[in-house]
């Protein structure tokens, strides 16, 4: 399975409510793909300064570009898939 099929995994786990699964997966990798979903997981968990810490490592993302998580998830779906 390609980083790419995986990461894609992750966002439709989050999708799904899989928060742990899909954490699992982000963090397995580095790159900034992975980044942004580790991002929006702690946006989605509320944790504010977590998530900033890994939008700050997605080239050039940031928390405030989405209001919602889940269209986050969608369009980092869009860009995988």
């Amino acid at each position: 399975m390609s980083n790419k099929e995986h990461l894609l995994q992750a966002v439709e786990a989050a999708l799904g409510g899989e928060w742990d699964k899909s954490h699992k997966i982000a963090q397995d990798y580095s790159d900034p793909m992975a980044n942004w979903i580790h991002a929006v997981l702690h946006k989605i968990e509320g944790d504010v300064w977590n998530s900033n810490y890994w939008y700050a490592r997605t080239a050039g993302r940031k928390y405030e570009d989405y209001a919602s998580p889940q269209e986050e998830l969608k369009v980092i779906a869009s860009l995988l898939g």
